[in-house]
């Protein structure tokens, strides 16, 4: 029997993370899940996927940080093989006008979403990569609508730190498309996740901008999550490069 495919998911504790890890569970994957803090979320995420058949570590760490990550790497090779990566930890900062807003929430917000990420890329791509040894495999960043909608009045530090995920996605793919690995990207629009009271502090923020989305309504999780398996996937075999906008049409 082959092996199953092993895919880490960054911030797979709640919201689109958690909605991929078990479905990832359910397709065959097995899971390395990383999370900041929340300890019992991401043993329940675990525990559901582990019923679904899946091999799962879970490990804390936070993604704004090199060492952190290198540890998780390093966690990783000892666990098992890597083959898929799904680059979701992200956060927004306090809604607010740029004029307003502190440096230190700016850094802390470009440290985990752009600095972060670009370093989880790095070390997926030393792994994944047949030029280093590796068998290839399929690198998956979460960005956001925000790149291009560029979210005034709410998180333009937001907006420019996915836009800078979609440079990643495009620059790294095209740069080791011949060693084996494929690079894409999901734009999600308005999702009904819990970033919206716990990160931006806006909790009523779905039920106001649901009027602007075409559809009438936000997306789910699990229509994220999907997306991003489609992209993992073999199906998506000559898919690099690209950003896909799941968004309602917005």
């Amino acid at each position: 029997m082959p092996a199953r495919p092993l895919l880490l998911v960054t911030g797979g504790s709640r919201g689109i993370g958690a909605s991929l890890c078990l479905k990832a569970a359910q397709a065959g994957y097995d899971l390395v899940i990383s999370y900041r803090s929340d300890h019992s979320a991401a043993d329940k995420v675990a525990s559901e996927a582990r019923t679904a058949g899946a091999k799962v570590m879970t490990l804390a760490g936070d993604m704004a940080v090199e060492a952190d990550i290198l540890a998780l790497f390093a966690a990783i090779d000892a666990f098992g093989t890597l083959t898929h990566v799904a680059n979701n930890a992200g956060a927004t900062g306090k809604s607010g006008r740029l004029v307003d807003t502190d440096t230190a929430v700016i850094r802390e917000i470009i440290d985990l979403n752009v600095t972060g990420a670009i370093l989880v890329a790095r070390e997926a791509a030393r792994r994944l990569s047949t030029t280093s040894g590796g068998k290839g495999g399929s690198i998956v960043n979460i960005s956001s609508a925000a790149a291009t909608l560029g979210s005034p009045g709410e998180y333009v530090w937001y907006a420019a730190s996915k836009a800078a995920i979609d440079g990643l996605t495009i620059g790294l793919a095209r740069e080791i498309a011949s060693e084996g690995v494929r690079v894409n990207a999901v734009q999600p629009g308005l999702t009904e996740t819990d970033i919206h009271a716990k990160s931006t502090g806006d909790a009523a923020r779905v039920a106001r901008l649901t009027p602007a989305i075409p559809m009438k309504r936000p997306g789910l999780p699990d229509e994220i999550a999907d997306a991003v398996l489609y992209l993992l996937s073999d199906a998506a075999s000559y898919v690099t490069g690209s950003i896909l906008r799941v968004s309602g049409g917005r």
